[in-house]
């Protein structure tokens, strides 16, 4: 009988917590590393390079790889002959206690995302609780934890399926994945969930998201069984799709396929499949009672040394001179660096200028030939301005577009991934831009911002309204003002470069 202290589970979730706001698994780098070494794609391999630059910056600074510090994911497995100290607290509620200290750490603290009443009124826990616990009684005399935090950009492109038995899987995951847009921040890995029920399908593909990046010794080695030789499928295929780093087109869009299955009814094959983004974030431990975890930290000889410079043809501006006339020219693909002032604003923040605007209220801010960035940052320590500052994905915020560039004189936007086909058009019409940043570099973009303020809605934490004063902040322009889109160009035609590399190979 092994006598395990609640403390030591509480400090191991909170240290786990914090470990892995700002340490990538180092497997992950390594795979990014290779992601990049291969990539031809101009505009990918400079993605990958700002993921991988901001990586190393946070692992040095201690601060989030991303803005969104996730909504916490924890297995727990906990022996037949595990003894607790105490039985006040829960494994769910020691678990939440680990999370509420992690997340209101003043030397890193990390973004509260979790709301509660989900369907109703959406209001911030405020210490990002709770947890989702999943709990496994298992042989043994110790307890195995594996814990994430995941960002609700990938999480929202989750996908399930009640596949007939005899439908192909692989098929179903190269005909959905183009679907799920870039909102999940590629490269990245897919967890993939087959069999039991639909809700035990999520759970696998979760799950499956904690193993190792391993899909180049499988390759190296060969397939053995069924579930291997799927994995290898989906992984060619998917990454022939040409989607690329942050859906800008290119060779790398996964850098790993997991499959978990178990058994399921004979006339079921539920699927699920699970984004991992590029801020990858997991740890696994064990506790057999000698005390809390011992996460080591990896060492920073660990990282690439690989540098991003903007090039030749960079614009530099300044967005406190700019009006229509002068984004008409910038084309999609450039690259723009801004100074100046900026606001932000995300889903809250909209939908209560859209309510204002339809009571006839006078906003608080004037949005006249301003940029607005779709972020959430995180609370500022130090001599910060602000914590690591992120886009999230401008999809959300699409419904919202044409009001903001009719009614308010908005000049253009910026965020992350794609925009929809009609809000492309909305920016057309309105001869408007949308500016991408790269999601999963947050830290690295926060260093362009020079000053922050709140200046609307304070009561909405993370998503008030900012004016950031940036230098240099780096973007790129995603759709022009005549409508054309990266994310429509870039993966068609790097499709065909692959499909050509390919013929060429054979």
């Amino acid at each position: 009988m092994t006598v395990i202290k609640q403390q030591d589970f509480i400090d191991s979730i909170e240290d786990a917590l914090q470990y892995i706001s700002f340490y990538h698994p180092i497997d992950f780098i390594q795979a990014l590393e290779k992601a990049y070494n291969k990539e031809q794609s101009q505009a990918a391999k400079d993605a990958i390079a700002q993921i991988l630059i901001n990586s190393r910056m946070s692992a040095q600074g201690k601060r989030p790889i991303c803005q969104d510090t996730g909504i916490v994911t924890c297995f727990v497995k906990v022996g037949m002959d595990v003894k607790w100290d105490n039985t006040d607290l829960t494994v769910q509620q020691m678990v939440d206690e680990g999370t509420r200290r992690a997340y209101l750490n003043p030397d890193n603290p990390l973004r509260a995302s979790i709301v509660a009443d989900p369907a109703g009124k959406r209001v911030n826990t405020k210490d990002n609780t709770p947890s989702v616990v999943h709990i496994d009684l298992v042989a043994g005399a110790e307890v195995e934890v594996m814990i994430a935090a995941k960002g609700g950009g990938s999480e929202n492109k989750t996908k399930m399926v009640m596949l007939n038995p005899s439908d192909s899987i692989a098929d179903w995951v190269v005909k959905t994945l183009p679907t799920m847009g870039a909102g999940w921040c590629p490269p990245g890995m897919l967890g993939i969930g087959v069999g039991g029920t639909a809700e035990k399908a999520g759970v696998l593909a979760k799950e499956s998201l904690m193993d190792p990046v391993n899909i180049q010794e499988l390759i190296e080695r060969g397939p053995q069984n069924a579930e291997e030789e799927l994995r290898l499928e989906i992984f060619e295929r998917v990454n022939k799709l040409g989607i690329g780093a942050q859906g800008l087109g290119g060779l790398t869009t996964v850098v790993d396929v997991k499959i978990n299955s178990v058994p399921t009814h004979a006339a079921s094959k539920p699927v699920v499949m699970i984004p991992n983004c590029a801020a990858t974030r997991h740890v696994h431990f064990h506790l057999d009672g000698s005390g809390p975890a011992d996460l080591t930290p990896p060492k920073l000889e660990e990282w690439p040394e690989i540098t991003w410079e903007v090039g030749e043809n960079v614009r530099r501006v300044n967005v406190d001179d700019l009006k229509k006339a002068d984004v008409s020219d910038w084309k999609t693909g450039e690259t723009v660096l801004l100074s100046g002032t900026i606001l932000t604003g995300r889903d809250a923040a909209h939908k209560r200028i859209q309510d204002m605007l339809a009571k006839g209220e006078e906003l608080p801010v004037d949005f006249t030939n301003k940029f607005i960035y779709y972020v959430g940052p995180v609370d500022a320590i130090g001599d910060e301005a602000v914590g690591p500052a992120g886009p999230t994905t401008a999809t959300r915020m699409d419904k919202f577009t044409e009001m903001m560039l009719a009614e308010t004189g908005l000049l253009g936007t910026i965020g992350k991934a794609e925009r929809g086909a009609a809000t492309v058009e909305c920016i057309k019409n309105h001869k408007s831009v949308y500016l991408m940043a790269v999601g999963g570099a947050a830290y690295l973009v926060s260093k362009a911002i020079k000053k922050a303020k709140v200046v609307a809605f304070e009561d909405m934490g993370m998503e008030a309204i900012y004016e950031f004063e940036v230098e240099d902040m780096p973007v790129t322009v995603a759709v022009d003002s005549t409508g054309e889109s990266a994310h429509v160009t870039g993966p068609a035609i790097w499709q065909k470069k692959i499909e050509i590399i390919d013929a060429a190979k054979a």
